[in-house]
């Protein structure tokens, strides 16, 4: 399925639940409420908050579910805005093709 295709099928899931009458800012809350699960994932993998040790194990299976949360979240949010996602994300890589060089960013990631 195209990003264009999720958008709309998204927008369309959103108007039968009256969710497109949501006020932007709740929306995005939402959205850094599930970005925070996905760091509370993150900050455990990489040990700096210790299981045991004041924090408990994250639930392992619903990472993927954050994630599309998270993307759910963010579509609806253009939606509101009628940001044209794949157009918008299209151009910016192209945009960051020509501003961030791929050999010299490959080189000086190669030196880490």
């Amino acid at each position: 399925m195209e990003l264009r295709q999720i958008q709309e099928k998204t927008r369309r899931f959103e108007e039968a639940r009256g969710w497109d009458k949501f006020p932007a800012s709740q929306v995005f809350a939402h959205l850094i409420e599930e970005l925070g699960e996905i760091s509370r994932h993150i900050t455990v993998e990489e040990g700096y908050k210790v299981i045991g040790l004041g924090h408990e194990q994250p639930n392992e299976s619903s990472l993927s579910r954050e994630f599309a949360q998270v993307f759910s979240l963010l579509i609806q949010l253009a939606n509101h805005f009628d940001v044209d996602l794949e157009a918008s994300v299209i151009s910016e890589l192209e945009r960051m093709d020509s501003r961030f060089p791929e050999k010299e960013w490959r080189d000086h990631m190669s030196k880490r």
